[in-house]
């Protein structure tokens, strides 16, 4: 029966031929934000400013923070380092002793979401995976992130490892400004070349959003980054692109994958709504 009139809100009743109707209630995740990446603007919060998990998310900064202490083009050798992550942790897998080149490294941490790619990376740029950390919070208060604290580099759960989806937005907003990080973000299969320690990889995004065939699907939407934990939820940070505006959209704390994209559906047309 036809609820909606009682004046409830919940995401059943949302009405997508009315985007510009949307209501907190409407979405699924725990914590969100729609942003104008030209401007800075933004077009639509829902608890955009307590502090969650980002769980993956994380990389984001990681990768901002690498671009900024690394050369894509140089080569490398796996540290020992990228094996001791969570027995449970998406892997790459990168081996330690390998070599490859940054660049292969990054696009591994954006498109596998490895941690043990982030934990290579922290010590490639840093010395140590701690003093990555440390740059990783300075890159955070330079970008006026003021609710983000880092404790690793790859989003899994640790006491204190907590962002905003608001602080999300804008560190993706600058991540965009930056060419290495647009081309790396918004990749979506890339070829990981074979090492003396396994053969070629295929790396592929198959996010519902970017399948035309699926109910999900979002024409033109692009990147960013993706990330769950059982503690954090499902998190997404994903942009959109069309006839001049960009837009950026954060969801945290999802209880499932398609709640996360029915949610990015809802924000992206309430963006466009008008223009």
């Amino acid at each position: 029966s036809d609820l909606s009139r009682y004046g409830l809100i919940a995401p059943v009743f949302y009405d997508p031929s009315r985007p510009d109707s949307l209501e907190t209630g409407h979405l699924y995740a725990a914590h969100a934000v729609l942003m104008d990446a030209y401007t800075g603007e933004i077009l639509f919060e829902k608890d955009a400013d307590t502090p969650a998990e980002p769980a993956s998310t994380t990389k984001i900064i990681t990768l901002i923070t690498a671009l900024s202490l690394l050369n894509p083009d140089r080569a490398v050798v796996i540290p020992e380092c990228a094996l001791e992550v969570p027995k449970d942790s998406s892997l790459v897998p990168v081996l330690p002793g390998e070599s490859m080149t940054v660049r292969d490294l990054l696009y591994a941490l954006m498109l596998r979401s490895g941690n043990d790619a982030a934990n290579a990376v922290a010590e490639l740029a840093a010395g140590s995976i701690p003093a990555f950390v440390d740059r990783m919070n300075d890159t955070v208060r330079d970008l006026g992130m003021t609710r983000t604290t880092f404790i690793n580099p790859h989003g899994y759960h640790a006491e204190g490892h907590l962002t905003t989806a608001r602080d999300l937005a804008v560190a993706a907003r600058y991540g965009l400004t930056l060419p290495e990080f647009w081309n790396i973000a918004l990749c979506r299969r890339y070829t990981l070349p074979a090492t003396t320690l396994r053969p070629e990889l295929i790396l592929e995004n198959k996010y519902e959003i970017f399948d035309p065939a699926s109910e999900w699907y979002i024409p033109r939407a692009f990147g960013i980054k993706s990330g769950y934990t059982s503690s954090a939820g499902f998190c997404y940070v994903g942009a959109y692109q069309e006839n001049g505006t960009t837009l950026i959209a954060v969801v945290l704390g999802g209880r499932t994958r398609n709640q996360a994209w029915s949610d990015l559906q809802k924000l992206f047309a309430l963006g466009m709504s008008g223009r």
